[in-house]
């Protein structure tokens, strides 16, 4: 054990985890950063490929420059993402749990595609389709 202690002092160990953990921050900071890059709609490719160039060439002074410039509205990007998730995730939700009697419910569409097939418009086929995707699954899927 004093081998141990006289070759590697606790210091060095804590330099080693400090410098571990700088890397994996790094890293962090570049999938944020070229997912930021990527994800932008009003950056054309010259653009995207001019910052990936300068962060990959100058990578301290690159990732830098770009989040000073960009670093507000990243998360204001980043916000807006979120919030669409959100906003798509509780619409599905609503969709799917409506109750019977609510207007766009699988009930109503059910009623809708019967109609649609007692008066001729639609085929037994289509019938079943539309029936299916009121009831969220797959055509070949069994119920539950």
């Amino acid at each position: 054990m004093l081998l141990a202690q006289s070759q590697y002092p606790l210091l060095d160990l804590f330099w080693t985890m400090f410098v571990f953990f700088g890397f994996v921050l790094w890293f962090w900071l570049m999938f944020v950063i070229f997912g930021d890059i990527f994800r932008r709609d009003d950056l054309g490719g010259w653009g995207k490929a001019a910052w990936t160039v300068v962060i990959i060439i100058l990578p301290i002074v690159g990732s830098l420059v770009y989040l000073i410039a960009q670093g507000r509205k990243m998360g204001e990007r980043r916000e807006a993402d979120v919030a669409a998730a959100r906003k798509a995730y509780e619409r599905d939700v609503r969709r799917i749990a409506a109750p019977n009697g609510t207007a766009g419910g699988p009930t109503e569409q059910i009623a809708e595609a019967k109609h649609l097939l007692d008066q001729g418009a639609i085929t037994p086929d289509e019938y079943e389709s539309l029936k299916a995707r009121a009831l969220g699954r797959s055509l070949g899927e069994p119920a539950r």
